[in-house]
């Protein structure tokens, strides 16, 4: 299969996940809202109006996906791969906001007489537990296969979602109980839930948007990484040494930037084939590299001028 074949395939990928990421998020808001304001669940509602963000962030994520995929054009000479960051970037303020909401109204159902337990919004948080996790496990995976960074965000905010039907399915479970049993602390487990799933989501989101930002100002590459670079270049028997090597993340890919010493008497031609082997034992072994940029300097067995 040809690359633009391969490209066109995990770009269908990403955008068909996001599209069943969408449609999932806008019906999971419409059953947590429903449910939540009819039988009175804090952190149901709370967490449904984190749903209605993800659809905002979702939404976010298909557009820069979408940028993403276009060719390098004349202004954009490196592409357009930093897009999905912007949309990494804008889902993390987002579960800022959603979790800042989450958290002060549950806050403030604590001083309020605690409302009556429902079975329904119990079985309604149950449902989005599994359908979420299955949500987190299908964009990651599919993110890794395509290395989109947008979709690995929107499958963190799936992750958050885990975290916040767990604990909303501990804190219905817990009001139930307590209504039950006459315990009336417990009666409060939805309100407490509703905190819980607030720092969850403020941690995602805080992690979610550090790795954008490190990316947009670009941030190395990990030394690891950087190391099996080095070992592949020295690879190649006309490689003497390295005189510099950098890497950076670009949205879904990698850019690399190497100086290399080779024997100053090859031509040309030879030096050509020698920058020719050394970018393809690289994109061969790292399919997540788009551009390795090669400069020659002439190296001589007695003296290392450049």
């Amino acid at each position: 299969m040809s690359d633009s074949k391969v490209t066109d395939a995990k770009v269908s990928s990403n955008v068909f996940a996001i599209w069943i990421s969408l449609f999932s998020n806008l019906i999971l808001t419409g059953i947590k809202l429903i449910v939540g304001l009819m039988f009175k669940s804090q952190v149901l509602i709370a967490d449904g109006v984190h749903n209605a963000g993800d659809v905002i962030a979702t939404m976010a994520a298909l557009g820069a996906a979408k940028v993403a995929q276009k060719p390098a054009d004349e202004d954009h000479p490196y592409g357009h791969g930093k897009s999905e960051l912007i949309g990494s970037a804008l889902v993390a303020i987002i579960m800022v906001i959603a979790a800042l909401f989450i958290a002060y109204h549950s806050f403030e159902s604590l001083f309020h007489p605690a409302g009556k337990a429902s079975m329904v919004a119990f079985a309604a948080a149950v449902v989005s537990l599994f359908w979420k996790l299955w949500l987190y496990i299908y964009c990651m995976r599919v993110s890794k296969e395509t290395t989109s960074k947008s979709l690995e965000a929107t499958a963190y905010d799936h992750l958050a979602d885990v975290y916040a039907s767990i604990a909303a399915v501990i804190g219905i479970g817990a009001a139930i109980i307590g209504e039950r049993n006459d315990i009336s602390f417990l009666s409060y487990g939805d309100a407490a839930a509703g905190i819980v799933v607030a720092y969850f989501v403020l941690k995602l989101a805080y992690d979610m948007g550090k790795e954008a930002v490190d990316v947009l100002m670009e941030k190395a590459v990990s030394p690891e990484k950087l190391q099996d670079y080095e070992r592949l270049v020295v690879s190649i028997p006309e490689v003497k040494r390295i005189d510099r090597i950098r890497a950076r993340e670009f949205g879904q890919y990698v850019m690399i930037d190497v100086r290399v010493g080779i024997p100053g008497e090859l031509t040309i031609q030879e030096g050509h084939d020698v920058s020719r082997k050394i970018k393809q034992i690289i994109l061969e072994h790292h399919t997540d590299v788009e551009e390795v940029l090669i400069h020659l300097n002439p190296w001589y067995k007695d003296d290392d001028r450049e």
